[in-house]
């Protein structure tokens, strides 16, 4: 992206948060799952922009939520094209940002990762406890076997 369209996106993404916040009254988007705007994508011809949410609760609350948003993008564009001194403001789509699931379901998948190999750590250091027992058994018979030829 350019420059421009970063600029824009990172305007867009807090001015959408101060109008979900301020001036949205949807009942769909109640006080216990208030969306977080994750991150913005602009196009390069500024017509479009995309818009990534998340919102906390149930699979159902998330979609009610989500297409709340989606009903009241037309309102939002209209606020923003007088917040922003643009001629046109951008097409609002909105999206769950599915991006943040997978990234949570990565730190688990490496967090039993780790856990795994915690485990396998200790067993090899229990076993390698016995294992350095048996060899300094065989090593005192050995050296007793030395000094018996030796005498």
């Amino acid at each position: 992206m350019s420059r421009r369209t970063d600029m824009l996106a990172s305007t867009i993404q807090k001015e959408l948060a101060t109008i979900i916040l301020r001036d949205l009254n949807d009942p769909r988007l109640s006080s216990d799952m208030l969306p977080t705007i994750t991150r913005v994508k602009v196009s390069p011809d500024l017509s479009i922009a995309d818009v990534f949410v998340t919102i906390m609760g149930t699979p159902g609350k998330q979609t009610a939520g989500l297409n709340a948003l989606k009903h009241s993008a037309g309102l939002m564009r209209t606020k923003l094209t007088k917040a922003l001194t643009l001629r046109v403001a951008p097409y609002i789509k909105f999206h769950m940002d599915e991006d943040l699931k997978k990234e949570l379901e990565l730190l688990d998948v490496l967090r039993k990762v780790h856990d795994e190999n915690e485990e396998l750590d200790r067993r090899r250091a229990e076993s390698g406890e016995v294992v350095a027992h048996e060899t300094t058994g065989k090593d005192q018979t050995i050296q007793a076997k030395d000094e018996e030829k030796s005498e």
